[in-house]
């Protein structure tokens, strides 16, 4: 029994010990070699770099994440030393002086607050929000599709187009869409962030006493018509209820309006239908404007029309698509759009009446024909500067230089309103073929339905060609070549205004109020 249980101990004390010290060896020896290897590996290293040269470090390979933390950063320390910068310089720097508001210095010579201002903006500056729309407008009720941020343009542009787009037909609305022009000073202090139009002179005549109380902006939906305005939204009612408001609580104050671009016109059309009798006219009476109105302040006025909305009607391409490229580059290369974004434009725009009026207004008489124009013999000021520092200039331009060699300044045709072509626009006008009236024969082919509907899709690529073709088109023949290329356009449009000069402004034919926006065809 004894020896048994010493054998168990044995077994049990004994040979684990032995075993786990063959172990420990074992692993000892295997450390040393390991050890043994990398010391080895140290002084071929040292052996290849001599002494005194270390090793370049590789370069870091930087990730997209690390690009764009490293980035905000920058934008984040730049934001936050502009803002300590703004905070805690002075107001004014020594040696720095700024200009004093024109409100400040009004007020500090004592001027004050006296004739209630009513302030009319002019196409394109007054926003516009959404009140009905179709199911992708989710979530834009009583957002701004016009003004503002524009954000919309680029999260569904083909939906933002839609909505803004007037009935072809009518002029007034689409079926199940409702866009309103914004109420109050807010609809056309900025136009987009940091491009104002009125907020200046808004902060300015505050600062003299105005406010809400005295001072108005009669925003209106530019796209319509002058007298669709009335028609939908009642806007002429509104502005003549607002002006009679403002002069009986400014103790019978007469008001100043100051108008602005096509808003000038647009107030002249309600000067008429303010006088006119019902239900033409808002009924208000042959002394209303004498009683009500002190003064008219035009700022930018487009009486006669504006030469580059003739452009804008026929291919949507102007100064002004050139300046919205060059800002918002995005904008007109939009994926969704491709290649039709000018057609897109186009079509929308055709929509708009207001666009029509305008259009160059009083004919060859006013802007001249294909050989003769206004502005024929005169000398730009620069021009001048330019030349008569070396060289004598006469009347009609021509120069002689230093050497006492004549030149003769080319005569500029700009009666010619639209030249299809560099020669069209310099040749003599025998030269020039004239727009027969077979050329409007349309297109019977079905249109495909990955282009955008224009009326240009309706004519025959034969009728574009005979158009175009050695042409050039004065004041008097634009109307015919956009009845041509936009019969519908004009169909609607030319019932609402009048481009022409009147021979007789006794005739009855001119209370119509299609005349009352054309100075030159209205008393």
């Amino acid at each position: 029994m004894a020896s048994s249980i010493l054998r168990f101990r044995k077994l049990c004390f004994v040979e684990p010990v032995k075993w786990s010290s063959s172990l420990g060896s074992e692993s000892c020896q295997k450390q040393k070699n390991e050890e043994k290897q990398t010391y080895d590996a140290f002084k071929e290293q040292e052996k290849e770099n001599p002494k005194g040269k270390r090793q370049k470090k590789q370069p870091k390979e930087w990730r997209c994440m690390d690009n764009c933390c490293r980035t905000i950063g920058y934008i984040c320390t730049t934001w936050w030393l502009l803002l300590f910068l703004v905070n805690c310089l002075p107001a004014n720097l020594p040696g720095l002086s700024v200009p004093e508001p024109p409100g400040a210095r009004l007020k500090r010579e004592g001027l004050t607050a006296l004739h209630p201002v009513v302030l009319v903006p002019g196409i394109v500056t007054g926003g516009l929000e959404l009140w009905e729309g179709k199911p992708c407008s989710e979530g834009l009720f009583r957002k701004r599709l016009w003004g503002g941020s524009f954000t919309e343009i680029f999260k569904r542009p083909l939906c933002w187009l839609e909505h803004l787009s007037l009935d072809n037909e009518t002029g007034l609305d689409p079926p199940g869409i409702r866009v309103r022009a914004v109420p109050g000073l807010v609809a056309a202090d900025y136009f987009a962030p940091g491009y104002f139009v009125w907020a200046i002179l808004i902060e300015n005549l505050a600062k003299i006493g105005y406010e809400s109380k005295n001072m108005y902006m009669a925003a209106y939906d530019w796209r319509l018509s002058f007298q669709n305005t009335e028609v939908r939204d009642q806007a002429l009612s509104r502005l003549k209820s607002k002006i009679e408001l403002m002069y009986l609580t400014n103790g019978r104050r007469k008001v100043v309006v100051v108008p602005h671009s096509m808003g000038v016109i647009y107030f002249l059309h309600f000067l008429k239908w303010v006088e006119t009798p019902t239900p033409m006219g808002g009924g208000g009476g042959p002394d209303w404007c004498n009683k009500h109105i002190k003064a008219v302040m035009n700022i930018g006025p487009a009486f006669l029309g504006v030469p580059k909305t003739v452009g804008n009607l026929l291919s949507a391409e102007s100064k002004d698509v050139a300046l919205v490229r060059a800002m918002a580059p995005v904008l007109l290369d939009s994926k969704t759009l491709g290649l039709q974004t000018l057609e897109h434009a186009m079509r929308v725009c055709r929509t708009w009446d207001s666009v029509v009026s305008l259009l160059p207004k009083g004919g060859d008489a006013i802007w001249g024909n294909l050989d003769w124009s206004p502005e024929e013999g005169h000398i730009c000021d620069s021009f001048k500067e330019r030349r008569t520092q070396s060289s004598s200039v006469d009347k009609k331009g021509n120069y002689t230089d230093d050497r006492g060699v004549i030149h003769l300044k080319e005569a500029s045709k700009y009666g010619r309103i639209i030249s299809f072509g560099k020669e069209a626009s310099e040749v003599p006008s025998s030269h020039l073929s004239t727009l027969a009236s077979k050329v409007g024969l349309h297109n019977t082919a079905n249109i495909s339905c990955g282009k955008v509907w224009t009326e240009y899709d309706e004519m025959s690529p034969e009728s574009i060609s005979k158009v175009v073709e050695k042409k050039a088109y004065t004041a008097t023949t634009l109307a015919d070549l956009l009845r041509l290329v936009a019969p519908k356009m004009m169909q609607r449009a030319e019932a609402h205004f009048s481009h022409g000069i009147a021979e007789n402004l006794d005739d009855p034919k001119y209370n119509h109020y299609k005349y009352w926006s054309n100075p030159l065809e209205t008393k």
